[in-house]
């Protein structure tokens, strides 16, 4: 029994001397990241929810959105160095440490704040994170996951302790804040129905460039890490979106690595066709040799990971099939169709920004898109108003600069919602 007793204090000296260690590590590494963080952009949306009194905070999200930068904006700005602890969970250094055992140390040591990016690396993080939240009534915890399947799925455990907020893509009015500190206004979709002329002409005849920098936009302006290199942009977005496939997406649903090829077969389609993808779900099951509700399961895990936007048509009764099928945003599009070495369509560019720009929109047999009561028609500066000439709240959105016209709105302007 003594020798047990002394084993246990041993042990129990050597990992408080290993997580000191471990935290002056941390500590050392942080100091030079956070120098290294510009606050001159902060995505305040989201800042709001990590500043709230909240005690468990988490910030999900695409890979490459910004979620690390505002993890180290919301300790720069708000805690002196000594009372925040930042680390990656896939740190080498925590490999074989409990998340709990540098937290307890971290708290004695007077730590208000922990902050853990990459959350979903750590396996077991959601017991992790339950027992130290129940553990350290005054420490608060904030975290980070790119890998936003296993978090959608793990999440629910911590349901009712954890206030969660999805991180979107870069909006047009973010893009330009970033690359032209321009700050442009935000609408709401009433204002620009009603407006729409109004305002297109007001701020495309205060900013010259505004069109070619939508252009930009379009092709590289969702996410900010194009900050870093343009040029290198689309193979950082592929190689992100080849991590999901390849990494996400089967370690989270214990899919077979032999179906992997079946989501780049469905990628594939949606390049090939240039035009939106139709979908045709019993000719997509046999040509994929998979049944429908494995394919229903595929596209929906898409649609998670933030790669597909699935639209269905609008009826009395909304079907569960989708209508038709495009990317998640036009900075996909562009990656995938580089990749792929085809030409983009431009009626398909025009069509996936505007379905990225709403969460419920449907696809109309009058018109082009039904949100909400509205119906609206898509095309390029010629376009007339022949399709919905006669139709009740309908709007042709252009691909032009600014509109002089009622009801004939420039599609950019759906960026500054």
């Amino acid at each position: 029994m003594t020798n047990y007793l002394y084993y246990i204090k041993v042990h129990f000296i050597f990992l408080k001397g290993k997580i000191n260690n471990m935290l002056n590590y941390f500590r050392n590494k942080q100091v030079r990241i956070i120098q290294s963080v510009s606050d001159s952009f902060v995505r305040k949306k989201y800042m709001k929810k990590l500043v709230s009194p909240n005690r468990l905070v988490a910030i999900i999200g695409q890979r490459g959105v910004g979620k690390t930068t505002l993890l180290l904006q919301y300790l720069k700005k708000n805690f002196k160095v000594s009372e925040y602890l930042y680390f990656s969970a896939d740190d080498i250094y925590i490999a074989d440490t409990k998340l709990y055992d540098i937290a307890d140390e971290f708290v004695r040591l007077g730590g208000k704040v922990i902050v853990i990016d990459e959350i979903h690396k750590y396996k077991n993080w959601v017991q992790e994170i339950k027992n130290i939240y129940d553990s350290f009534p005054d420490l608060a915890i904030r975290f980070s996951g790119s890998s936003m399947l296993n978090l959608l799925y793990q999440k629910y455990d911590l349901s009712r302790r954890c206030v969660t907020a999805y991180m979107e893509t870069l909006s047009f009015n973010e893009f330009m804040e970033l690359s032209k500190k321009t700050k442009l206004p935000v609408f709401s979709l009433e204002d620009i129905l009603i407006r729409g002329a109004e305002i297109s002409t007001d701020i495309a005849l205060s900013h010259s460039n505004l069109f070619s920098d939508f252009q930009d936009y379009l092709k590289f302006g969702a996410y900010p890490f194009f900050m870093e290199d343009k040029n290198e942009f689309k193979n950082k977005l592929f190689n992100a979106l080849q991590k999901i496939i390849n990494e996400d997406i089967p370690s989270c649903h214990k899919i077979d690595y032999s179906h992997i090829s079946i989501f780049k077969k469905l990628i594939a389609k949606l390049i090939e066709s240039r035009v939106p993808y139709k979908v045709n779900l019993a000719k997509l099951s046999s040509e994929l040799e998979i049944t429908h509700p494995t394919l229903y399961s595929y596209l929906d895990l898409l649609k998670e990971t933030k790669i597909f936007h699935p639209i269905k048509k609008y009826s009395k009764k909304i079907s569960k099939k989708p209508e038709k099928l495009y990317f998640n945003n036009t900075n996909i599009l562009y990656a995938y169709a580089d990749e792929f070495g085809v030409e983009v369509n431009i009626g398909n560019i025009r069509e996936t920004f505007f379905v990225s720009c709403f969460s419920e929109i449907y696809y109309s047999s009058i018109g082009d898109f039904r949100v909400r009561d509205n119906i609206y028609e898509i095309g390029g500066k010629n376009k007339t108003f022949k399709q919905i000439k006669d139709v009740k709240n309908s709007y042709l959105v252009i691909d032009t600069d600014y509109s002089t016209e009622n009801r004939k709105i420039p599609i950019w302007l759906f960026g500054l919602l």
